[in-house]
């Protein structure tokens, strides 16, 4: 099996030349990328990353004076715990293709097996999806190249947004420009990627980076967080001060340490205290005003959160117990945080992956009837009414509910006391 570095090898390829001298574009863009404090590699001064760089000043430079790169902005907790619950949540879910007429899985598709079970020879389903889902959120878009036998998708293999651009041609036509880790330039067409990407875009082309639009909620969260490492590190926490506006003599030092030593400890706390020639006592513990950097970093984590969608509940900083609001909250992230994904996943494969005549009978479909279940109070009384209990008329049978509670079908079960065999599966 080829490696993939064959797989980008193989298509069209622009080779760029390195100068055996450092020419003045180079120093240029060497000096801009050194001021913004990371590495930054461009061709030259026409190259649309380079372009990008300047107008996000300079790598995403904020103002609370902290460069937000992808790397930087994972280590802030709350945008990796958003991060992991969308994305993994993506990559946990069924992914089917099927027929939109009769929703049976097309199982003899090609592509069926590839986003299902077995993307690629290294990954499984849940690693490639979750992969794809964190660069669209970071990145604003994710790649994968289709690769095909014949007629027939045998792999999807991604490859990394920071090393690709796009270009539209003058016929609306898009070509992506890979630029290998060894050097040169792999150039594919539009039918061989599959393109994830976030919903809004400038360009119609390109999706939006959430942590370039989040930077400067992402860079004050990032330098709260490094204040409160310093005070840790640097400060000097005392329980209290002894001031006094004469020397103390030797005696009277000695019998105050005496005395405080002996005052040590959780059973002597609270106990009065004798100061020795006129001294004055302050207490050395932090005032409300000392502590408000905590209700920063805690108003951060929800401003870091809201682009991506997440509850706060969701990010454990509720202040409130649950409950039975749980299922509802779940609902609600599902709705509005997933569901636009969702959309974005299974209209990407329609348009990538199919054929126009494939795309009129197939559609892939994630089943997020996991996460939209309710308790298993709700649920006993949703199956009930769907059998027809209580007189409604009935819209389900029962091999569709087991389906749906993951049980095998066909299954036959004893009957209920005071009722026949026959009459089991009749709707009460």
């Amino acid at each position: 099996m080829a490696s993939i570095l064959d797989l980008f090898r193989s298509a069209p390829t622009q080779t760029r030349t390195e100068p055996s001298l450092v020419s003045g574009e180079d120093v240029a863009l060497s000096q801009v990328a050194a001021m913004a404090g990371e590495v930054a590699e461009f061709y030259d001064l026409k190259d649309p990353r380079f372009l990008e760089f300047v107008r996000s000043g300079g790598g995403g430079l904020t103002e609370s004076g902290v460069t937000v790169t992808v790397d930087q902005a994972l280590k802030n907790t709350t945008v990796f715990r958003c991060v992991c619950l969308i994305s993994f949540a993506i990559g946990m879910l069924p992914l089917h293709l099927r027929l939109k007429d009769s929703k049976e899985k097309a199982t003899e598709h090609s592509a069926f097996q590839v986003l299902h079970r077995r993307p690629n020879a290294w990954q499984t389903a849940f690693e490639f999806r979750s992969l794809m889902q964190q660069r669209a959120l970071t990145h604003g878009n994710s790649y994968a190249r289709i690769v095909r036998s014949g007629n027939r998708i045998v792999q999807l293999v991604p490859f990394d947004p920071a090393r690709t651009t796009i270009k539209q041609n003058s016929d609306w036509s898009l070509e992506y420009r890979y630029r290998r880790p060894e050097g040169g330039e792999t150039v594919l067409a539009a039918k061989d990627v599959f393109h994830l990407r976030f919903g809004l875009s400038e360009n119609g082309y390109e999706g939006l980076s959430l942590v370039n639009k989040a930077a400067e909620a992402i860079g004050l969260a990032i330098q709260t967080e490094k204040a409160a490492a310093r005070l840790f590190r640097n400060g000097v926490i005392a329980g209290g001060v002894l001031s006094m506006k004469k020397r103390l003599s030797d005696e009277a030092y000695d019998r105050l340490k005496t005395s405080l030593e002996e005052r040590r400890g959780a059973a002597n706390a609270h106990r009065d205290m004798i100061l020795e020639e006129d001294m004055d006592y302050k207490d050395g513990s932090q005032s409300g005003r000392d502590n408000q950097h905590l209700e920063t970093r805690k108003h951060q984590i929800e401003e870091v959160a809201r682009p991506f969608g997440v509850p706060r509940p969701l990010l454990a900083v509720d202040d409130t117990s649950w409950g039975s609001g749980v299922d509802v909250l779940g609902q609600l992230f599902v709705r509005y945080g997933l569901n636009p994904w969702f959309t974005a996943w299974e209209q990407a494969i329609e348009r990538d992956i199919l054929t126009d005549a494939e795309a009129d009978t197939l559609e892939a479909k994630f089943n997020a009837g996991a996460l939209l279940r309710g308790s298993m109070k709700d649920q006993a009384e949703f199956f009930a009414k769907a059998l027809g209990s209580g007189g409604h008329q009935p819209w389900m049978n029962s091999d569709e509910i087991r389906d749906l509670s993951d049980l095998p079908p066909g299954v036959d079960l004893p009957p209920a006391p005071g009722q026949s065999t026959g009459a089991q599966n009749e709707p009460s």
